[in-house]
């Protein structure tokens, strides 16, 4: 590695999900952070903006001081950073000295170094494991360090028990100050020359990580959110805790949250970006390489595909962290007794044909959670043909009402309004699966059932309502669709990496409304960037039920005599 040049920003940070382009509403360019300063004139959007303000600078602050710290616990890998280590330890005193940061929003819990105690968690626990590694040979210099990693233990402790007093144990937040807690009190003992004693209270006490795994999670391995980013982001965390931890002695669903990423990746590798979450991010794939390193060290059943992508995505930022992630746990790999499950409590998951198709059914998610019930998500190995579109940096409060919408997703709307939050119901009959829902809008029920087929894969979805609606079937591509209207139906081709080939017939109550109105419009493409025009198809039936009837495949085939024997 490159010699370090520059130096770590010198004031304390913001909040990051500020670091968006207002005009456009995607996430700044990532630079200048080796430098500390600011970029003169602001940063830079992909559209041609400079964007200044101060809450820009708090966000870009914030990602400085993470690829500072992510650039040092590199070094200490190769026995460097020992230096800027102390130096760190010594800014983040003479910062945090006055206590919380007095910037953050109301409805944080605030944090030292950044607006939020999260931040602090997140960029704390690399900086610990950076110390553990140089601990054995450095430890007079690190002293140091001390009374910043006394600080770090003693901040976790307080936003956990802050967490716990409100009735939000099961909060992602819990898992990082649980990591904190952990990471930070081993590099304190390792520099003090002792022996931790801290799992009882940060591993396995009323209030550590194997409770904690336990409240916020179900049994099919999904984190309550059922957020494909949250899911890995409080995975990350219990990973990142474990460092000489024997697998053996972990509960068991820490491997099904692992199988359950699994279960919803594509042979080629995508994780699709369900609810909340970025939908392509550098940082991001940086992370999904770190837990997958991880993960295949813990079990035999691993991620190894969501890995090759994730390295395609990096691209030229590619620096081989999680290649020095070995020998991180004191025993073998669990043996992967639990496979990947198609179905779960949130997602189902039908493969034919070259098609990878994710029904959205469970749990609403919280805050994370997107009016996305009943959604079809639709993937080749390496083609998002209808995906999750994902969400934009929190603080762009339109475009991320827009992602969260019924809208922005391939579900049905009635009457151009949002839903209320609901959960579904799933049974499944040999192959196929139905999904029930009802009390999303008053007075409605619908269903979508998956059927597999020789080559191919049939969708239903019928609707019924207490009176006269507008019913729309929406589709949302983010590839090219062609919409062909034929007298029997609709014929689309959906042309990526992948093709799909797509065949579509609607029914009505009444004869003369038979087959609704196929509309295309513009419409944006993924949260990565909401300028990326898409051709939407909004399918409309204005009635008191509606069935809308699909087959799809990966080569051409007689869709007109397949859709008519369902």
């Amino acid at each position: 590695m490159a010699p370090l040049t520059g130096h770590p920003p010198t004031e304390r940070g913001g909040w990051w999900h500020e670091y968006v382009c207002p005009a456009h509403g995607v996430e700044l360019e990532h630079l200048g952070f080796e430098t500390g300063e600011f970029p003169a004139g602001g940063v830079p959007c992909v559209h041609g903006c400079r964007v200044d303000t101060p809450a820009v600078r708090g966000a870009w602050t914030v990602l400085a001081h993470h690829w500072w710290v992510r650039r040092i616990r590199l070094l200490s890998y190769e026995g460097g950073g020992a230096e800027l280590l102390t130096a760190y330890a010594r800014l983040y005193l003479e910062l945090t000295k006055s206590g919380e940061h007095e910037q953050a929003q109301g409805w944080m819990q605030r944090g030292r170094l950044f607006h939020q105690a999260l931040t602090d968690a997140v960029w704390g626990v690399p900086i610990a494991h950076a110390i553990l590694n140089l601990a054995v040979s450095a430890s007079d210099e690190l002293r140091a360090t001390l009374p910043m990693l006394d600080d770090m233990v003693a901040g976790a402790r307080r936003a956990r028990d802050a967490m716990v007093a409100q009735g939000k144990f099961s909060s992602n937040y819990t898992a990082w100050f649980n990591a904190l807690g952990t990471t930070a009190g081993q590099a304190a003992a390792a520099v003090r020359g002792e022996t931790w004693d801290g799992a009882g209270e940060w591993l396995t006490g009323e209030f550590g990580q194997f409770a904690h795994l336990d409240v916020a999670t179900g049994e099919d391995g999904w984190e309550w959110e059922a957020s494909t980013y949250y899911h890995g982001f409080v995975l990350r965390a219990y990973l990142l805790s474990l460092r000489g931890i024997d697998p053996a002695s972990v509960p068991e669903r820490l491997e099904a949250m692992i199988a359950a990423l699994a279960g919803i990746a594509t042979d080629g590798g995508i994780l699709p970006a369900l609810h909340d979450g970025p939908y392509l991010r550098v940082p991001l794939a940086l992370e999904w390489l770190e837990i997958a390193a991880l993960a295949r060290q813990f079990t035999s059943d691993g991620l190894d595909a969501v890995a090759e992508r994730a390295l395609a995505e990096v691209g030229p930022e590619y620096d081989g962290l999680e290649r020095k992630l070995i020998g991180w746990f004191a025993g073998p790999p669990r043996m992967g007794s639990r496979s990947s499950r198609a179905i779960t409590g949130s997602y189902a998951v039908v493969r034919t044909g070259g098609i990878h198709a994710i029904l959205d059914h469970g749990p609403h998610g919280g805050s994370h959670g997107h009016h996305d019930k009943l959604a079809l998500y639709l993937y080749g190995a390496t083609t998002p043909w209808q995906p999750d579109p994902g969400q934009v940096p929190y603080g762009h409060a339109q475009w991320r009402r827009h992602y969260q919408s019924v809208a922005a997703h391939p579900t049905i709307r009635i009457d151009g309004a949002e839903p209320a939050e609901a959960t579904g119901v799933l049974t499944q009959n040999g192959t196929s699966v139905t999904a029930e829902i009802d009390g999303w809008y008053e007075g409605v029920r619908a269903t979508r059932q998956l059927i597999p087929g020789d080559g191919c894969l049939v969708d239903i979805v019928r609707v019924t309502a207490d009176r006269e609606r507008e019913i729309v079937l929406q589709f949302r591509p983010d590839v090219e669709l062609t919409v062909e209207v034929e007298p029997d139906g609709v014929r689309t081709t959906w042309v990526g990496d992948e093709t799909l080939y797509a065949f579509h017939r609607a029914e009505a109550e009444a004869e003369a409304e038979a087959g609704g109105v196929p509309v295309t419009r513009p419409g944006p493409g993924p949260a990565d960037d909401p300028q990326r025009v898409r051709t939407w198809l909004d399918w409309t039936v204005v009635g008191t039920s509606a069935t809308f009837r699909s087959v799809y495949s990966t080569r051409p085939i007689d869709f007109a005599e397949v859709i008519g024997d369902v």
